[in-house]
């Protein structure tokens, strides 16, 4: 293709900038407008990384890594990629969520997006041919933003959450940045906010549901798959009344995933797995309770229950080990208010004597006695004091992870969880948590980041050529990161740290490679799994620029 030398400095997957050299400087037209040093990466790494020092607060620091990702991708990922565990919380969760409610306010650049409308549909497959302007497209993170966990509603400018994703696969897992595309599907929003501020940049209505929008979705999904054949689709942040359905729906027929449905289910198993492994008790003795109802807490619950029937359990004898509690207390199966997912897992009256009474979380929790109790309410504070120790009254090792972010949305803080269970419980936390000192041990505190599992998975599926994602890929990536945790150690967290998460991404990445091709959803014959994986991860380092030509 042939550039002039600004358009090669603006591109981010071509851009150098000092790094370039002389004789790439004299080839490319660049003689004269840069400065005169040839910088290496690394230098450019150490300078932009004190840069970065003297931002403040992490907004400034996210829109000042956004600027590098803008201009420079080999710079933004080699300085992620030695950064991971600082770097996470500000590139996404939970300083993402600033960005997000912030998006139109702070807009600079489209940062290679999509931005599809529900009214311009007839424009659909040409947005998409737009965006990938060539590339080989073979990730898309797509998502409406009505159901962003913790914020809700926020229309166009929930495209920063699946920039941001799309981030974490490449930092994580090595996914050729040149390889994805973040869309955003504008079918409108209901966040009056939004609606009545003129800077908004998305549709300026009503968020639409029905056949307009299924039709929508529909044509999104086509065109995108006869583009690019061999795509993965990440589905993100849909709403409760529409998640569930598009998986549904698409699962049996491409290689796609709900992270929400599926990503928070399979971290919160490898949590429980790993936290058996400090207990030595068995899966199938645990009784679950989701506080939390919607489509992370119903999903993650469907997650953990197909565990069940893989170890053996009669469907009818599991789903007597699972309880969902929502704003209106236990879930019984006479609430017309129901959803398809909530449905398997709601109770009968005649279970207990004071059906009635079971309006509130401590009140489920007095009469279920569980072992394992999950938040994804967002409601925070509600795993009180009272709450957590009736539980580990009726438990000798409590499971607790109060998953709501951001933090002012948690439904406990650990320190607390630690020192009302008398260091029993064994927690995870939906944000970072540092490390709990109690009684002379270090309680560490893992975090049930859906990144420290998307990535690898993503990874694995793509390497492997899957024709689509199966539950058993699924769960042998639970079990990959379940099994990592070391039992031994006083104050051992149920998942690895963060700061690791490149090398668990392999890890991952591996382990659903090798159960793809046990299945036999490989489309491209595989004869070594560690090196089909090895072989698609992307390196953050500068290469000759191929097929750059300068205009005359």
């Amino acid at each position: 293709m042939k550039y002039t030398p600004e358009q090669i400095l603006n591109d981010p997957f071509l851009n150098k900038g000092t790094a370039f050299s002389k004789e790439e400087r004299q080839q490319f037209g660049l003689a004269g407008i840069l400065p005169p040093a040839v910088q290496t990466l690394d230098q450019q790494v150490a300078q932009t990384y004190a840069q970065l020092q003297r931002k403040d607060s992490p907004l400034e620091k996210r829109i000042f890594l956004m600027d590098i990702f803008n201009h420079n991708h080999v710079l933004f990922y080699k300085l992620f990629s030695q950064h991971i565990a600082e770097f996470m919380p500000i590139v996404y969760d939970p300083t993402i969520a600033d960005t997000i409610e912030n998006y139109s306010a702070l807009f600079i650049e489209p940062q290679n997006a999509v931005y599809l409308n529900i009214d311009e549909q007839d424009d659909i497959e040409s947005a998409i041919k737009n965006g990938a302007n060539g590339r080989d497209i073979r990730l898309i993170v797509v998502t409406d933003a009505e159901g962003i966990l913790g914020i809700g509603d926020w229309g166009t400018q929930g495209v920063d959450i699946a920039v941001g994703k799309l981030m974490v696969y490449t930092a994580a897992a090595g996914i050729d940045p040149s390889k994805v595309l973040p869309v955003v599907l504008d079918a409108g929003t209901n966040n009056e906010s939004l609606l009545n501020d003129d800077l908004y940049l998305g549709l300026r209505k009503k968020r639409v549901y029905g056949d307009k929008y299924y039709t929508f979705v529909d044509k999104f999904v086509n065109a995108a798959r006869a583009q690019f054949p061999n795509l993965y689709l990440h589905f993100e942040d849909f709403g409760r009344s529409n998640a569930a359905n598009l998986l549904t729906k698409y699962q049996q027929e491409m290689t796609t995933f709900n992270d929400d449905i599926q990503g928070t289910g399979i971290i919160v198993l490898a949590g429980i797995l790993g936290a058996l492994n400090i207990s030595k008790q068995k899966m199938t003795d645990q009784v679950y309770m989701s506080f939390g109802a919607g489509t992370a807490g119903a999903g993650i619950t469907k997650r953990i229950y197909d565990e069940y029937l893989q170890q053996g359990m009669d469907a009818k004898e599991a789903r007597k080990h699972f309880y969902l509690v929502d704003k209106q207390g236990l879930l019984f199966d006479d609430d017309p208010t129901l959803t398809p997912e909530q449905k398997p897992f709601a109770r009968k009256r005649s279970e207990f004597a004071n059906a009635d009474e079971l309006t509130s979380l401590e009140a489920a929790v007095k009469a279920v006695h569980p072992t394992v109790l999950v938040g994804t309410s967002t409601v925070p504070g509600t795993f009180t004091e009272g709450v957590v120790k009736e539980m580990a009254a009726h438990t000798e090792r409590p499971i607790i992870f109060p998953l709501s972010n951001p933090t002012k949305l948690a439904e406990a803080k650990a320190e607390d969880l630690i020192a009302w269970t008398d260091g029993k419980a064994l927690v995870a936390t939906g944000i970072p948590a540092a490390p709990v000192e109690y009684k002379g041990v270090t309680y560490e505190i893992g975090q049930a980041n859906n990144a420290l599992v998307y990535p690898g998975l993503g990874l694995g599926t793509i390497a492997a050529t899957a024709t689509r994602l199966s539950d058993g890929m699924i769960s042998a990536a639970a079990h990959s990161l379940g099994g990592i945790v070391d039992p031994s150690e006083a104050g051992a967290a149920v998942l690895p740290p963060v700061k690791k998460l490149d090398v668990f991404s392999q890890t991952v990445a591996n382990a659903v490679a090798a159960e793809a091709v046990a299945e036999k959803l490989n489309a491209d014959e595989i004869s070594d799994v560690k090196k089909a994986v090895a072989d698609m991860k992307w390196e953050p380092e500068y290469k000759p620029l191929q097929d750059v030509q300068i205009q005359d």
